[in-house]
């Protein structure tokens, strides 16, 4: 049987207390950032916290794509 990606994430979740951190931060970020998306205005200070997460964000998607490269 060939593990998918998605099987691979759900192992490594369980598995990789790192890849596990990561992933649950990406599922807040994600969160954050559609509540974002939502408002109608953002302050200044609102849009460098967005930017922040944004960046955040994007930093522990590439160490988890990182990781599940090591292992394909």
């Amino acid at each position: 049987m060939v593990e998918t990606d998605q099987d691979l994430i759900q192992r490594l979740s369980e598995e990789n207390p790192r890849f596990r951190k990561l992933h649950e931060e990406h599922i807040l970020f994600e969160k954050k950032l559609q509540e974002y998306e939502e408002m109608t205005y953002l302050s200044e200070e609102t849009d460098l916290e967005r930017k922040k997460i944004q960046k955040l964000k994007l930093a522990g998607k590439d160490e988890m794509e990182s990781i599940l490269k090591n292992l394909r």
